[in-house]
């Protein structure tokens, strides 16, 4: 008996015309589901992804992951041939994917009016840095504006340096998570709207717009009303969290550092018996969160000496027991032996060829969020450029070889 593979999505086909990470995140999530993703990329190059951080061959690990699951069909948008090809996959899907700067669809001929044409049920999931209105909507910007326009990067950092970039690209990331949540919300409602005949979603409920800079605003939790009711207007404040103690990164025996967010009420007072510290668990100006953030200098000055005295492991075993919460902070290869990621299939195995050598036994993201106990196992990694355009475009939309040329690009190349 085969096992029965898990697929909410199984049946829902996107076309991804998106570069980089944020529409291609949005992708990856539909796709990590079953839906069937067709990934649109330009001829010769591709998505500009494939070169970034590229240690050896023609397709970066990066493109790998976050391509994972989706079909690699190359088409020339410049060419009245490669609009066609688009408008008639769009025909045959049910969402559009798409990250350019607000504008160029329509400059192609191919903005959302033209695209409901061909297939009005489609969903159109829209990304850009500043929305497609608004006074700064055709300004382009990576995520790295708008984790700073949106008020992240503001808090991160110490606050006697300059404000900094955490290590990943979050702000593209978030804004693909709430691409992919619009448009299996619009799928949702596009579907439900079907059971009542007469009653289609109009073109300007299935156009989800998603702004990077709003994409990291909605992040920032009450920094606005603390601000607009108290005049509270927050810093960075480095480990912390601000309004929220003890809870810091300290630095152990050995060296290394741990993570411990013993910030509760009850919480608090089990970590300063654990810390040998009872007179802190026993002031009355120590009972409350404010308080205790009053004087935050003073807990992680008693926290901290408490940790240089015992290595990383020791310390987390102590406060384990206690039930104080508590953590490793890991780094590449941490995660990579780890058994909690492995009892959930969270780090999957693949050879990966670079073109110039196979590497055995490369480790990959899992899917999430887990359905069935573990991690979805990942179909196959991103693809090589154009991987599936024969397939689609001869099998899918049937078009000959010489119409499959003339979309792609090829017959352009050709040409002296």
């Amino acid at each position: 008996m085969t096992e029965q593979r898990i697929a909410p999505l199984d049946g829902v086909r996107v076309l991804e015309l998106g570069n980089y990470i944020a529409a291609p995140t949005a992708g990856r999530l539909l796709a990590d589901f079953g839906a069937e993703v067709i990934k649109v990329e330009r001829p010769g190059t591709g998505d500009e992804l494939r070169n970034w951080r590229l240690h050896k061959g023609t397709t970066s690990m990066l493109y790998r992951t976050l391509n994972r699951n989706k079909k690699s069909v190359v088409l020339d948008l410049r060419t009245e041939a490669g609009k066609r090809a688009v408008l008639e996959l769009v025909g045959k899907c049910d969402i559009l994917l798409e990250n350019f700067r607000p504008g160029t669809l329509e400059k192609w001929g191919l903005g959302p009016e033209v695209l409901n044409e061909a297939n009005p049920d489609l969903i159109v999931t829209r990304i850009s840095a500043f929305g497609q209105t608004g006074p700064l909507s055709g300004r382009p910007g990576f995520a790295a504006v708008a984790e700073a326009y949106g008020g992240f990067r503001n808090l991160v950092g110490d606050p006697d340096r300059a404000p900094v970039r955490v290590g990943v690209s979050i702000g593209d990331s978030i804004a693909g998570l709430y691409a992919a949540f619009g448009s299996v919300m619009s799928l949702f409602q596009r579907e439900a709207r079907r059971r009542d005949p007469g009653a289609a979603v109009p073109l300007t409920e299935r156009v989800i717009d998603v702004a990077l800079h709003e994409a990291m605003f909605s992040m920032m939790e009450s920094l606005i009303p603390d601000y607009q009711a108290y005049g509270v207007d927050r810093q960075r404040v480095g480990g912390r969290m601000e309004g929220i103690a003890p809870s810091n990164a300290y630095v152990c025996g050995d060296g290394a550092s741990i993570v411990v967010a013993g910030n509760g009420d009850s919480i608090f007072q089990r970590y300063m018996q654990t810390i040998a510290r009872p007179d802190l668990a026993e002031r009355a100006d120590l009972q409350s969160n404010a308080g205790r953030w009053a004087q935050r200098e003073e807990l992680d000055q008693a926290i901290g000496e408490w940790t240089a005295t015992l290595p990383a492991a020791e310390a987390l075993a102590v406060l384990e027991a206690a039930g104080v919460p508590a953590g490793p902070i890991y780094t590449a290869a941490d995660i990579s032996n780890d058994s909690q990621y492995a009892a959930r299939n969270m780090i999957q195995k693949f050879d990966v060829s670079t073109g110039e050598e196979n590497i055995p036994g490369v480790g990959f993201p899992g899917v999430v969020p887990v359905i069935g106990g573990q991690s979805l196992p990942i179909r196959n990694l991103g693809p090589d450029l154009g991987e599936n355009t024969q397939e689609i475009l001869g099998g899918l939309l049937g078009m000959n070889a010489g119409e499959i040329d003339a979309a792609s690009g090829r017959e352009e190349a050709a040409r002296p």
